[in-house]
């Protein structure tokens, strides 16, 4: 039996479909875990409960009405304490189609926020309304209906722009060309990071030079584009080592690395730990509240 200070971790489902949204509440994932694929955004909306969540190794408090943003590939463990209640939302882009994430308003300041912060404080007057769309969405996404995905996709955006209306009343700043640079070279990132490791890899497809480039994400991030770039590859590192059955050689070879004395100096430089002693230290910590 659980006792009250348990955690209950998010696990991996083998079995589970690849439908690109998936809703479920947090006391349903506590029950039977939920998978983690690497491609999907993660929405974490704690409703009720105080306590703690631990996110990649690291512990912190949370309160209600938070929501938690997570960036595809970010996540590799992830745990919350039994009295926490609320939602989990994930989902491809390509759910809604947005690709191009200057093309609908409503969803430009939301990926602004998945690449500035983590933590949304929702107000308790447009939490009311969340919550009434989250438990339709809750529905549908248990029936198995048909057009049940052209029904969550409409009921996701009315979310969406909830949302939105939330980061407005925080000021969002308005979008310029240099935050338009700074979302794509993200977006190209998160999905090229394996082959492609140079700045000037993302300036050439951004039809900038590596020094604007760097200049542009310093700028708006305080870390140039090869900072990001050695991160990325670190956190898709750090997401498979934290599995037992992982091995180095197979990581490296994963990411990109041919020569793993090379790899194993890079993890060492860029997270400040070394691979083995990394690994050790994820294995076997445990959260202890």
């Amino acid at each position: 039996m659980k006792q009250a200070n348990d955690f209950a971790p998010l696990n991996f489902d083998k079995t589970s479909c690849c439908f690109p949204f998936k809703i479920h509440t947090i006391e349903w994932i506590k029950e039977n875990g939920i998978d983690l694929p690497n491609d999907y955004f993660m929405l974490i909306w704690i409703t009720a409960g105080n306590g703690y969540y631990r996110l990649n190794l690291q512990k912190e408090a949370v309160t209600p009405n938070q929501l938690l943003l997570i960036k595809p590939g970010r996540l590799h463990n992830l745990k919350f304490s039994s009295s926490l209640q609320g939602y989990v939302i994930s989902f491809t882009d390509s759910f809604l189609d947005i690709e191009d994430y200057g093309r609908e308003p409503v969803y430009s300041p939301i990926y602004q926020m998945f690449n500035q912060t983590q933590i949304i404080t929702i107000s308790s007057e447009l939490a009311k309304d969340m919550i009434d769309i989250s438990e339709i969405m809750l529905k549908e996404y248990s029936r198995h209906n048909l057009y049940r995905s052209e029904i969550l996709k409409r009921y996701f955006k009315i979310f969406l722009i909830y949302l939105s209306r939330q980061l407005d009343s925080e000021q969002v700043p308005k979008q310029s060309r240099n935050t338009a640079i700074l979302q794509n070279f993200m977006t190209l990132l998160d999905k090229n990071f394996r082959e492609n490791k140079m700045v000037a890899d993302y300036a050439s497809r951004l039809a900038v030079t590596p020094n604007y480039l760097n200049e542009v994400v310093k700028k708006l991030t305080g870390q140039p584009a090869g900072h990001h770039i050695r991160q990325r590859v670190a956190a898709e590192a750090k997401r498979q080592a934290i599995h037992p059955d992982s091995c180095m050689k197979k990581i490296a070879y994963d990411l990109g690395f041919c020569d793993l004395a090379h790899f194993s100096k890079f993890f060492k430089n860029t997270t400040g730990i070394s691979f083995s002693d990394f690994k050790k230290k994820g294995t076997i910590l445990q959260p202890v509240f």
